[in-house]
């Protein structure tokens, strides 16, 4: 054992409280905020937990955000070699900006507040049917999984009907625990399903964003494969569902269990906008990572980072750091936005942050509208938390109110 594997941390994952990062980071932020850390295949690479240092990771091209040289957090990487066409998450520019170029336009400011009056819509059928199916209710399955599940179907033009199918794969695909072959699967049905969504619009085209791609692939500067067409689409359609999905559940949870905050909600809405990128920062649901790898030696907060090694960069720590936000540990729905990395930062930030920002700045001031006594039904302590996913979260959130 070398001196950096003696010294070398292991992932903290053990939360104290189901708001907070693991408890773990306060002291490395203080003590170690580069420090070596002992990954799942032996290999040491860097643990950094500073605003500072993880924003600097993400803007500079020194670092890789290819997977297939990367050791993972975890044992399990999501996506595998034969994954990659289409995958962004995976690519570096060139390649990578190529891809994004072309579907930037797609998620504007501008095209996603236009789906405001859809989403309003969608979100008012949904609190009718939570109504009549009342008064309690889970809300994940009622409320925080289906509207963002069918907004993505629709932008994307994949069968809503569908949605059992990639969800159950999704699921099985972001645990942290299942077994290599039923996750092999799983990739290589959902894999297979976009395949064949992109067979079906080529043959049977809308006005819905994969025909819309499939339509740009005939320019020979936009030319995709059906292969990178499917990779597309599978990264939109999990993406799209999944993170909106868990912020809406884990934020309406978190609500409830800061009554004050609430309360500022429901008598100002106008706060709204500050009220979700306060969320973001404060229940950051990326839980382990993301990790970039050194492509050469570079320096970084005065830590020498070899080339090839992997960095994980702890956005839920670096969203607490005290030297770039003041309480950290605080939920302020007021709290003026300051650049939290719940989106990432620099080339890889979030496609679809947009979307979800107009997602939940909708959703969120209607459920407590119409619902003024929402209240959770069962003790918090029976909350099942997401502690066992990628992804963090709760798995159910039992909600009541008064008739």
């Amino acid at each position: 054992m070398n001196a950096a594997q003696s010294l070398a941390v292991t992932l903290p994952t053990q939360r104290s409280c189901p708001f907070d990062p693991p408890s773990q980071y306060q002291s490395l932020q203080r003590q170690r905020p580069i420090a070596p850390l002992a990954f799942p295949d032996g290999t040491v690479g860097w643990l950094l937990t500073r605003h500072k240092d993880v924003r600097a990771v993400l803007a500079d091209d020194r670092f890789s955000s290819d997977r297939e040289r990367a050791s993972s957090p975890v044992r399990r990487n999501l996506f595998r070699p034969e994954d990659r066409p289409g995958l962004l998450l995976n690519m570096d520019p060139p390649q990578h900006t190529h891809y994004r170029r072309m579907l930037t336009r797609y998620f504007t400011v501008r095209q996603m507040r236009a789906l405001a009056p859809r989403i309003e819509r969608i979100v008012a059928d949904h609190l009718d049917a939570m109504h009549q199916a009342g008064p309690t209710v889970d809300l994940v399955p009622a409320f925080a999984r289906p509207i963002p599940s069918l907004v993505i179907c629709e932008l994307l033009g994949v069968p809503y009907a569908d949605r059992d199918g990639f969800q159950q794969r999704t699921a099985t695909l972001l645990k942290l625990d299942v077994p290599e072959d039923e996750a092999r699967q799983a990739r290589q049905a959902l894999r297979q399903y976009m395949r064949d969504l992109v067979a079906t619009k080529r043959e049977h085209p809308d006005d819905a964003l994969l025909s819309t791609l499939i339509q740009a692939a005939q320019d020979p500067q936009t030319a995709l494969t059906d292969e990178e067409l499917a990779g597309i689409g599978l990264l939109l359609l999990v993406a799209g569902h999944e993170t909106t999905a868990n912020m809406l559940a884990l934020g309406t949870y978190g609500l409830l269990r800061h009554p004050d905050q609430l309360h500022t909600l429901r008598e100002h809405p106008e706060v709204i906008e500050h009220a979700v990128e306060e969320l973001l920062r404060y229940l950051t649901i990326l839980q382990f990572g993301p990790v970039r790898v050194a492509r050469q030696d570079v320096e970084i907060g005065g830590q020498l980072i070899r080339a090839g090694q992997t960095v994980l960069l702890a956005l839920a720590a670096a969203n607490r750091d005290p030297d770039h936000f003041a309480d950290p540990d605080e939920l302020d729905l007021t709290r003026e936005p300051s650049q939290h990395v719940s989106f990432g930062h620099g080339v890889h930030q979030c496609l679809g942050q947009q979307l979800a920002r107009v997602e939940m700045h909708i959703a969120f001031p209607a459920l407590l509208g119409r619902f003024p006594t929402l209240r959770l039904a069962v003790p918090p302590e029976q909350v099942p938390m997401r502690d066992d996913m990628f992804i963090y979260g709760v798995h159910a959130l039992p909600v009541t109110w008064d008739r």
